[in-house]
């Protein structure tokens, strides 16, 4: 049996997974009775339903927006208690389920959590087991074990996706694989950078991280995510964050697939403190986008939850989809934000600001101003400081840095660093513009005039943390073993006599 699906009133009816679907309409029932769907005579259902063409958000206005904000949604009027969460007997015979993002008695600034209100409750299914054959490339807990330390900068080439699409079928569960992290999500602290590559979609199945939040970069293909709180579409040079605990499914509507995912253990990504910026500036709370509910209700026999817990897979079996919330409010929820609609700040006299500047999602530490995870980005921008060396600057840093490019190329490098690969400089490596990039930008001298940086989108994962390597990402046949080269020809410009600067 087909699952029938729902969608919200109030926006356009987008049905999942690219089909043709059936959608029964509840127009008649006023939104303030309280009905048990299963009481709605199917008569009426027949005579009310309509065909749609099936497809994924697409329009901003297709989403709630804001960030941080308590949020409600419903796909059927009238499902959302109203003046209490957990009523004797929800509307529609439901199911009232909280998940908490924080501890029930953080400061009420920081208290995450959302209500569900659902089909059946997510505890309906059997036992979880260990997932065979083990993921062997999934890291949460980082000792000597399991992963390397080097001061040595590193580089990895992208992924071809042509191979990804040969090779046999891989969602993007089996698809990710860590690269380097520190700490612990059993001691929630710490974090992980991983990377994914996939050619297939989740099938019967969704993926739950118990251990923290992801924050997903596709950098080629377009995912489409099915959550508890509703569908998600992004594209290549957009964000997704999946907050811990939340179930989820991915589709690849364009193919293979490739990208980044961060993960973070015991925090939550906020926007950073704007300081002497002023109220506005980087990224806009209004920009980020949280899906309406949306929900299917019919049996799925041998459906999979697939758990990471620990960084091991478990797995668990139930007869239903885990994306049966007919309504929700809360402010713990995923939300998806376009990197082109970043405002960047830069100097407009002299010298080269921080990176910093650019930070689009933090996690913070108890330590005021040093992060467990920034999130920054190095979008197209101006170039209009006088007198200055104006890429990045050489640099000893003592938080670490994993880079990453979307498209286009990075200013700082001239060769060797394409969109799908990554580079790791760790606390205190020295790091910089490479022979090229410097060469030409002292060439130009002190005449070069305003410059805009086009075709671009680089970002940068920082730390306090210094991260282990696992093993695979060290002995893969991606990394670039000549990576250092890229400074050898940097020369000595000192002559013992003083400049016109």
């Amino acid at each position: 049996m087909m699952p029938r699906q729902y969608h919200p009133s109030h926006s356009h009816p987008l049905s999942a997974r690219g089909a043709i679907k059936l959608i029964p309409l509840m127009a008649s029932f006023p939104s303030s009775q309280r009905i048990d769907r299963r009481d709605i005579p199917m008569e009426l259902e027949q005579q009310q339903q309509i065909t749609i063409t099936s497809d994924f958000p697409s329009d901003d206005h297709d989403y709630l927006s804001g960030f941080g904000n308590t949020f409600e949604s419903e796909s059927i009027s009238g499902s959302l208690p109203r003046g209490q969460n957990s009523p004797l007997l929800c509307p529609y015979g439901l199911y009232a389920e909280q998940i908490s993002g924080t501890s029930f008695t953080s400061p009420h600034k920081l208290n995450q959590r959302s209500w569900l209100y659902r089909i059946k409750p997510s505890v309906t299914h059997e036992p979880f087991q260990a997932r065979f054959p083990r993921h062997d490339k999934l890291v949460s807990e980082f000792d000597k074990s399991n992963s390397y330390t080097t001061p040595t900068q590193l580089r990895w080439k992208p992924k071809p996706v042509d191979t990804v699409e040969e090779s046999a079928p891989i969602d993007f569960v089996e698809g990710l694989y860590t690269v380097c992290g520190a700490g612990s999500s059993f001691l929630r602290h710490g974090f992980a950078i991983h990377m994914y590559t996939a050619n297939k979609s989740m099938d019967n199945c969704a993926f739950c991280n118990a251990d923290g939040d992801f924050l997903i970069i596709p950098q080629k293909g377009r995912l489409w995510i099915t959550t508890e709180c509703g569908k998600l579409q992004v594209s290549p040079g957009e964000i997704v964050v999946i907050p811990q605990g939340f179930r989820f499914a991915v589709d690849l509507p364009d193919g293979p697939s490739r990208g980044y995912v961060s993960e973070i253990f015991g925090a939550h990504f906020q926007l950073p403190d704007l300081g002497p910026i002023g109220a506005n500036g980087l990224a806009a709370p209004r920009d980020f986008l949280v899906p309406k509910a949306w929900f299917e209700d019919g049996s799925r026999p041998g459906y999979s939850i697939v758990q990471k817990f620990g960084g091991e897979l478990f797995v668990a079996k139930q007869d239903f989809s885990p994306f049966n919330v007919v309504a929700w409010h809360g402010n713990y929820v995923p939300y998806k934000y376009d990197l082109n609609k970043f405002c960047p700040y830069n100097t407009v006299l002299f010298d080269h600001s921080d990176p910093s500047i650019n930070t689009v999602l933090t996690a913070p530490t108890d330590k005021p101003g040093v992060a467990l995870l920034d999130f920054v980005i190095f979008p197209p921008r101006w170039l209009v400081s006088e007198h200055t060396f104006r890429p990045p600057y050489y640099h000893r840093n003592c938080m670490s840095e994993f880079m990453g490019l979307i498209n286009g190329g990075y200013e700082a490098k001239a060769d060797g660093f394409l969109p799908g690969g990554a580079s790791l400089h760790s606390c205190m490596t020295p790091h910089g513009p490479d022979t090229k990039t410097y060469e030409a930008t002292i060439e130009r001298g002190h005449d070069a005039g305003p410059f805009k940086i086009t075709n671009t989108m680089a970002f940068m994962f920082e730390s306090c943390l210094i991260p282990r390597i696992s093993s695979w990402a060290l002995k893969s046949p991606l990394m670039d073993n000549d990576y250092y080269q890229c400074w050898t020809g940097l020369k000595s410009h000192f002559s013992g006599e003083g400049s016109d600067s």
